[in-house]
């Protein structure tokens, strides 16, 4: 099981709609930033559980896969990781979104597909490179009304052969949705997967509550 060191709450703790993301230091510093731009974007009373992740590519990842940046290859840590996250979703009375970029994007999508606590997802740079992901998406059924989706333009642009296999990978996920009668976006940001990313997560969270 794996160990989560802390939680931060951003927004109004009483709020209905209540916002989880997964995420690491680099994330944390932006966090302020992230929830000024959804409230900027938004009118929507809500608040934001920030959950700290101790190992990200094993405690994020669905099943065991190799490296496919560096030496660290990918655990299978996602349903201890979700269990964990479950324990914050059983106030009936609010509505949950789950969200998160990069890996953690993948680990919200994921997530949808095991439990249908929560009503949307907002998969900002999602990792559906992700081996055997696309496969997993078509022969499941996600447990959700609405999915957002985005990538960078640039982020396909790559040379790394399976890392740029993302842009493929992230039209098809769409066009699976928009399929099985998902309420789905697309949205296509500029620059590569390093550039404003708690920008990009507060778009795809604002889309959801909006």
């Amino acid at each position: 099981m794996p160990a989560m060191s802390m939680m931060t709450v951003y927004g109004n703790p009483d709020a209905s709609v209540v916002l989880v993301q997964m995420v690491d230091d680099h994330d944390l510093e932006g966090m302020e930033t992230e929830v000024k731009e959804i409230q900027r974007l938004t009118d929507a009373d809500f608040c934001l559980l920030a959950i700290k992740v101790q190992h990200w590519n094993a405690d994020l990842s669905p099943w065991s896969a190799p490296a496919v940046f560096g030496k660290e290859g990918f655990g299978d840590g996602a349903a201890g990781t979700l269990s964990k996250v479950l324990q914050h979703t059983a106030d009936k009375t609010k509505s949950y979104y789950i969200g998160g970029y990069s890996l953690a994007g993948l680990f919200a999508l994921w997530a949808a597909y095991q439990t249908d606590v929560f009503k949307g997802v907002a998969a900002a740079s999602p990792s559906v490179w992700f081996p055997g992901f696309a496969d997993y998406m078509k022969r499941n059924t996600i447990r959700v009304r609405s999915v957002y989706l985005s990538l960078g333009d640039k982020e396909e642009k790559t040379r790394n052969p399976v890392m740029a296999a993302v842009g493929g990978r992230i039209r098809e996920a769409h066009d699976l949705l928009q399929v099985q009668g998902i309420n789905t976006i697309l949205e296509w940001n500029q620059g590569n997967h390093f550039k404003d990313a708690d920008i990009r997560t507060a778009k795809a969270f604002a889309w959801l509550i909006k």
